[in-house]
């Protein structure tokens, strides 16, 4: 399933995150932002386990806004987690 989240203090302005039913993300898309370092991490999380790459990417900043990319698709996923219960 597809699940849209927006974001909040960056540059990009949604995320798409597709889950399995197992919770392995399947497909990540920004909506805006830095593209070449948002497909970067997109390609990083595809295959991994949600769970697993939540803790890895959350509380990382970008130029002291307090989140950043990375952390708001730990965000993302958190929700997308949630509504798969």
């Amino acid at each position: 399933m597809t699940y849209r989240y927006q974001t909040h203090g960056i540059c990009s302005r949604a995320i798409f995150v597709s889950l399995s039913e197992d919770g392995v993300i399947e497909d990540v898309r920004f909506q805006g932002g830095c593209n070449g370092n948002t497909q970067g991490v997109a390609a990083l999380c595809i295959g991994a386990k949600a769970v697993d790459v939540i803790p890895r990417l959350e509380n990382i900043d970008c130029g002291g806004r307090g989140t950043s990319c990375p952390a708001q698709l730990a965000e993302a996923l958190k929700l997308a987690l949630a509504k798969q219960e």
